[in-house]
Protein backbone atom coordinates (compact mmCIF):
# COMPACT_ATOMS: atom_id res chain seq x y z
CA UNK A 1 0.00 0.00 0.00
CA UNK A 2 1.25 3.70 -0.85
CA UNK A 3 0.43 6.13 1.70
CA UNK A 4 1.55 10.42 1.41
CA UNK A 5 2.46 11.81 4.40
CA UNK A 6 2.84 15.87 4.52
CA UNK A 7 5.32 17.26 6.81
CA UNK A 8 6.81 14.14 6.72
CA UNK A 9 10.14 16.14 7.46
CA UNK A 10 8.87 17.51 10.44
CA UNK A 11 8.57 16.52 14.20
CA UNK A 12 5.57 14.26 14.42
CA UNK A 13 5.69 13.46 10.09
CA UNK A 14 8.64 12.53 10.56
CA UNK A 15 8.61 9.57 13.43
CA UNK A 16 5.38 8.51 11.71
CA UNK A 17 7.09 8.19 8.44
CA UNK A 18 9.71 5.98 10.14
CA UNK A 19 6.93 3.50 11.26
CA UNK A 20 4.78 3.23 8.47
CA UNK A 21 8.62 2.39 6.83
CA UNK A 22 8.80 -0.32 9.32
CA UNK A 23 5.30 -1.85 8.76
CA UNK A 24 6.12 -2.15 5.21
CA UNK A 25 3.80 0.39 3.50
CA UNK A 26 5.27 3.02 0.78
CA UNK A 27 5.75 6.12 1.43
CA UNK A 28 5.43 9.38 -0.19
CA UNK A 29 6.90 12.06 2.11
CA UNK A 30 5.37 15.82 0.62
CA UNK A 31 7.11 18.50 2.48
CA UNK A 32 8.63 22.36 1.50
CA UNK A 33 11.07 21.77 4.43
CA UNK A 34 10.01 25.66 5.41
CA UNK A 35 9.76 23.91 8.91
CA UNK A 36 10.97 20.56 8.46
CA UNK A 37 14.79 19.23 8.23
CA UNK A 38 16.12 17.06 5.26
CA UNK A 39 18.13 15.19 7.30
CA UNK A 40 14.91 13.75 9.65
CA UNK A 41 13.10 12.29 6.05
CA UNK A 42 14.05 8.73 5.89
CA UNK A 43 16.09 7.37 3.26
CA UNK A 44 13.22 4.72 2.35
CA UNK A 45 10.51 7.47 1.68
CA UNK A 46 10.36 8.41 -1.64
CA UNK A 47 10.67 12.72 -1.18
CA UNK A 48 9.06 15.55 -3.13
CA UNK A 49 9.53 18.67 -1.96
CA UNK A 50 6.11 20.36 -2.76
CA UNK A 51 4.15 22.77 -0.77
CA UNK A 52 0.77 22.08 0.27
CA UNK A 53 -0.58 25.27 -1.67
CA UNK A 54 0.96 23.90 -5.28
CA UNK A 55 -0.60 21.94 -7.58
CA UNK A 56 -0.61 18.41 -6.55
CA UNK A 57 -1.89 17.06 -9.70
CA UNK A 58 -0.58 13.20 -9.87
CA UNK A 59 1.39 13.61 -7.05
CA UNK A 60 -1.78 11.17 -5.12
CA UNK A 61 -2.75 9.60 -8.19
CA UNK A 62 -1.44 5.85 -6.38
CA UNK A 63 -2.44 6.69 -2.86
CA UNK A 64 -4.51 5.45 -0.84
CA UNK A 65 -4.14 7.17 2.53
CA UNK A 66 -2.98 10.59 3.33
CA UNK A 67 -1.43 11.64 6.52
CA UNK A 68 -1.62 15.17 6.40
CA UNK A 69 0.94 16.74 9.08
CA UNK A 70 1.89 20.00 7.10
CA UNK A 71 1.47 23.21 8.72
CA UNK A 72 2.55 26.51 10.49
CA UNK A 73 2.18 25.30 14.03
CA UNK A 74 3.77 28.53 15.78
CA UNK A 75 1.01 29.88 17.76
CA UNK A 76 3.03 33.02 18.27
CA UNK A 77 3.59 33.50 14.84
CA UNK A 78 -0.33 33.22 14.19
CA UNK A 79 -0.84 35.95 16.23
CA UNK A 80 1.22 38.50 14.39
CA UNK A 81 0.96 36.96 11.09
CA UNK A 82 -3.04 35.77 10.80
CA UNK A 83 -2.86 35.86 6.99
CA UNK A 84 0.09 33.47 6.84
CA UNK A 85 -0.86 31.03 9.43
CA UNK A 86 -4.85 30.80 7.54
CA UNK A 87 -3.21 30.18 4.16
CA UNK A 88 -0.80 27.97 5.02
CA UNK A 89 -2.80 25.58 7.28
CA UNK A 90 -6.42 26.30 5.85
CA UNK A 91 -6.15 26.85 2.38
CA UNK A 92 -2.90 24.32 2.24
CA UNK A 93 -5.61 21.95 3.74
CA UNK A 94 -8.57 22.96 0.92
CA UNK A 95 -6.33 22.56 -1.55
CA UNK A 96 -4.99 18.92 -0.48
CA UNK A 97 -8.41 18.10 0.23
CA UNK A 98 -9.59 18.83 -3.49
CA UNK A 99 -6.08 16.82 -4.76
CA UNK A 100 -7.53 13.98 -2.88
CA UNK A 101 -11.04 14.26 -4.02
CA UNK A 102 -10.00 14.32 -7.39
CA UNK A 103 -7.36 11.27 -7.24
CA UNK A 104 -10.32 9.02 -5.34
CA UNK A 105 -8.52 9.06 -2.05
CA UNK A 106 -10.10 7.21 0.58
CA UNK A 107 -8.82 7.86 3.78
CA UNK A 108 -7.49 10.94 5.23
CA UNK A 109 -6.03 11.38 9.03
CA UNK A 110 -5.27 15.10 9.56
CA UNK A 111 -2.81 16.29 12.56
CA UNK A 112 -5.24 18.59 14.70
CA UNK A 113 -4.54 20.49 17.95
CA UNK A 114 -5.77 20.73 21.59
CA UNK A 115 -5.68 24.49 20.63
CA UNK A 116 -9.05 24.12 19.14
CA UNK A 117 -10.68 23.96 22.40
CA UNK A 118 -9.54 27.48 23.72
CA UNK A 119 -9.81 27.45 27.65
CA UNK A 120 -12.20 24.77 27.92
CA UNK A 121 -14.92 24.90 30.43
CA UNK A 122 -14.28 21.48 31.83
CA UNK A 123 -11.04 19.46 32.40
CA UNK A 124 -10.53 16.89 31.38
CA UNK A 125 -12.19 17.84 28.05
CA UNK A 126 -13.80 15.94 26.12
CA UNK A 127 -14.14 15.48 22.31
CA UNK A 128 -17.55 16.47 22.79
CA UNK A 129 -16.29 19.92 23.94
CA UNK A 130 -17.30 23.40 22.54
CA UNK A 131 -14.43 24.47 20.64
CA UNK A 132 -13.38 28.56 21.07
CA UNK A 133 -10.27 28.78 20.02
CA UNK A 134 -8.04 31.83 21.63
CA UNK A 135 -5.67 31.71 18.91
CA UNK A 136 -5.28 32.14 15.03
CA UNK A 137 -3.46 28.74 14.76
CA UNK A 138 -6.22 27.05 16.72
CA UNK A 139 -8.89 28.89 14.99
CA UNK A 140 -7.13 27.95 11.60
CA UNK A 141 -6.74 24.04 12.72
CA UNK A 142 -10.57 24.36 13.64
CA UNK A 143 -11.12 25.21 9.85
CA UNK A 144 -9.42 22.99 8.41
CA UNK A 145 -11.30 19.99 10.67
CA UNK A 146 -14.96 21.72 9.34
CA UNK A 147 -13.49 20.86 5.69
CA UNK A 148 -12.00 17.55 6.36
CA UNK A 149 -16.32 16.89 7.75
CA UNK A 150 -17.71 18.58 4.91
CA UNK A 151 -15.97 16.54 1.92
CA UNK A 152 -16.41 13.32 3.61
CA UNK A 153 -19.56 14.00 4.33
CA UNK A 154 -19.88 15.28 0.41
CA UNK A 155 -17.54 13.05 -1.39
CA UNK A 156 -17.59 9.51 0.79
CA UNK A 157 -13.65 9.91 1.99
CA UNK A 158 -13.06 8.44 5.69
CA UNK A 159 -11.93 11.27 7.31
CA UNK A 160 -9.84 11.70 11.04
CA UNK A 161 -9.09 14.71 13.05
CA UNK A 162 -6.15 13.58 15.84
CA UNK A 163 -6.69 16.45 18.31
CA UNK A 164 -2.91 16.01 20.06
CA UNK A 165 -1.64 17.55 22.96
CA UNK A 166 1.87 19.24 23.63
CA UNK A 167 3.85 16.13 21.95
CA UNK A 168 7.44 16.21 22.54
CA UNK A 169 10.79 13.81 21.93
CA UNK A 170 13.73 13.48 19.59
CA UNK A 171 13.78 15.71 16.73
CA UNK A 172 11.24 18.32 18.43
CA UNK A 173 12.94 22.14 17.97
CA UNK A 174 10.72 23.83 19.61
CA UNK A 175 8.25 24.41 22.88
CA UNK A 176 8.70 24.69 26.47
CA UNK A 177 11.13 21.62 27.12
CA UNK A 178 13.11 22.83 24.26
CA UNK A 179 13.23 26.32 25.63
CA UNK A 180 14.26 25.79 29.45
CA UNK A 181 17.00 23.30 28.47
CA UNK A 182 19.02 25.97 26.12
CA UNK A 183 18.23 28.66 28.06
CA UNK A 184 19.98 26.94 31.07
CA UNK A 185 22.86 25.60 28.70
CA UNK A 186 23.75 29.16 27.66
CA UNK A 187 23.39 30.22 31.80
CA UNK A 188 22.47 27.61 34.50
CA UNK A 189 22.36 30.69 36.77
CA UNK A 190 19.86 32.23 35.85
CA UNK A 191 16.64 30.77 33.81
CA UNK A 192 13.18 33.00 32.98
CA UNK A 193 9.78 31.41 32.74
CA UNK A 194 7.45 32.86 30.45
CA UNK A 195 4.36 33.50 32.33
CA UNK A 196 3.94 32.28 35.82
CA UNK A 197 4.90 28.67 36.37
CA UNK A 198 1.62 27.11 36.80
CA UNK A 199 0.40 26.80 33.20
CA UNK A 200 -0.73 22.99 33.36
CA UNK A 201 -0.80 20.75 30.56
CA UNK A 202 -0.35 17.38 29.32
CA UNK A 203 2.87 16.22 27.70
CA UNK A 204 2.76 13.30 25.41
CA UNK A 205 5.90 11.68 24.52
CA UNK A 206 6.44 11.20 20.44
CA UNK A 207 5.97 7.47 20.29
CA UNK A 208 2.86 7.34 21.73
CA UNK A 209 1.51 9.77 19.44
CA UNK A 210 2.42 7.44 16.69
CA UNK A 211 0.94 4.67 18.28
CA UNK A 212 -2.15 6.38 18.39
CA UNK A 213 -2.01 7.86 14.73
CA UNK A 214 -1.57 3.91 13.95
CA UNK A 215 -4.31 2.82 16.31
CA UNK A 216 -6.95 5.56 14.86
CA UNK A 217 -5.61 4.63 10.68
CA UNK A 218 -5.95 1.02 11.67
CA UNK A 219 -9.49 1.36 13.42
CA UNK A 220 -12.95 0.24 11.83
CA UNK A 221 -14.91 3.30 13.07
CA UNK A 222 -18.20 3.10 10.65
CA UNK A 223 -18.07 6.82 11.19
CA UNK A 224 -17.22 8.97 7.96
CA UNK A 225 -15.60 11.67 10.10
CA UNK A 226 -14.25 11.22 13.54
CA UNK A 227 -12.12 13.26 16.10
CA UNK A 228 -10.17 11.62 18.69
CA UNK A 229 -8.24 13.27 21.87
CA UNK A 230 -4.55 12.46 21.79
CA UNK A 231 -2.49 13.09 25.50
CA UNK A 232 -1.71 11.88 28.45
CA UNK A 233 -3.14 10.89 31.87
CA UNK A 234 -1.17 12.96 33.73
CA UNK A 235 -0.62 17.10 33.68
CA UNK A 236 2.68 18.81 34.36
CA UNK A 237 2.89 22.37 35.53
CA UNK A 238 5.79 24.56 33.90
CA UNK A 239 7.60 24.60 36.92
CA UNK A 240 7.37 21.23 37.48
CA UNK A 241 9.01 20.69 33.96
CA UNK A 242 11.59 23.23 34.83
CA UNK A 243 12.40 21.10 37.98
CA UNK A 244 12.87 18.04 35.73
CA UNK A 245 15.20 19.66 33.65
CA UNK A 246 17.35 21.58 36.27
CA UNK A 247 17.88 18.29 38.16
CA UNK A 248 19.20 16.67 35.15
CA UNK A 249 21.40 19.19 34.51
CA UNK A 250 22.98 19.71 38.13
CA UNK A 251 21.76 22.97 38.55
CA UNK A 252 19.69 25.39 40.99
CA UNK A 253 19.58 28.88 38.91
CA UNK A 254 17.65 31.91 39.78
CA UNK A 255 13.77 31.56 38.56
CA UNK A 256 12.24 34.85 37.35
CA UNK A 257 8.94 35.16 35.67
CA UNK A 258 7.68 36.81 32.41
CA UNK A 259 3.99 37.56 33.35
CA UNK A 260 0.93 36.77 35.88
CA UNK A 261 -0.76 34.00 33.38
CA UNK A 262 -0.35 32.40 30.12
CA UNK A 263 3.02 32.49 28.53
CA UNK A 264 2.21 34.76 25.54
CA UNK A 265 -0.71 35.97 23.69
CA UNK A 266 -2.68 32.88 22.27
CA UNK A 267 -1.41 30.62 24.68
CA UNK A 268 -3.46 28.17 27.04
CA UNK A 269 -3.21 28.37 30.58
CA UNK A 270 -4.39 24.44 31.42
CA UNK A 271 -5.30 21.73 29.24
CA UNK A 272 -5.63 18.16 29.69
CA UNK A 273 -7.46 16.24 27.47
CA UNK A 274 -10.11 13.05 27.96
CA UNK A 275 -8.81 9.86 26.13
CA UNK A 276 -11.28 7.17 26.61
CA UNK A 277 -12.07 7.75 23.32
CA UNK A 278 -9.17 6.39 21.64
CA UNK A 279 -8.33 3.98 24.68
CA UNK A 280 -11.98 2.54 23.85
CA UNK A 281 -9.97 1.65 20.60
CA UNK A 282 -6.95 -0.50 22.23
CA UNK A 283 -4.93 2.21 22.92
CA UNK A 284 -2.69 2.93 25.31
CA UNK A 285 0.13 5.20 26.67
CA UNK A 286 3.09 2.89 27.17
CA UNK A 287 5.74 5.75 27.90
CA UNK A 288 5.58 6.86 31.46
CA UNK A 289 6.37 11.09 31.54
CA UNK A 290 10.01 10.84 32.71
CA UNK A 291 10.84 8.29 30.94
CA UNK A 292 9.98 10.09 28.06
CA UNK A 293 11.83 13.39 29.11
CA UNK A 294 15.00 11.90 29.68
CA UNK A 295 15.17 10.04 26.51
CA UNK A 296 14.27 13.94 24.71
CA UNK A 297 17.01 15.50 27.05
CA UNK A 298 19.43 12.57 25.97
CA UNK A 299 18.57 13.87 22.57
CA UNK A 300 18.98 17.65 23.23
CA UNK A 301 22.84 17.03 24.99
CA UNK A 302 23.73 14.75 22.31
CA UNK A 303 22.92 17.26 19.54
CA UNK A 304 24.80 19.85 21.19
CA UNK A 305 27.96 17.71 21.84
CA UNK A 306 27.59 17.16 18.15
CA UNK A 307 27.16 20.78 16.98
CA UNK A 308 30.32 21.15 19.05
CA UNK A 309 32.28 19.32 17.22
CA UNK A 310 31.60 20.92 14.09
Amino acid sequence: MTVAVTGGAGFIGSHLVDTLLHDGQEVIVIDDLSFGNKLNINKKASFLLKDIRDDLSNVLKDVDTVFHFAADGDVRRSTTNPIDSFDINVRGTINLLESCRKYNISNILFASSSAVYGEPASIPTTESSQCHPVSNYGAAKLACESYLSSFSNLYGIRTSSIRFANIFGERCTKGVMHDIFHKLKKNPKYLQIMGNGKQMKSYLYIADAISATMKIWDSKSACKYSVYNVGSSSTKTVDELASSICAYLSVSPEMQYAGDGVGWIGDIGTMHLDTKKIEALGWKQQFDFETGLKNYLDYLQDKLSDNSLE
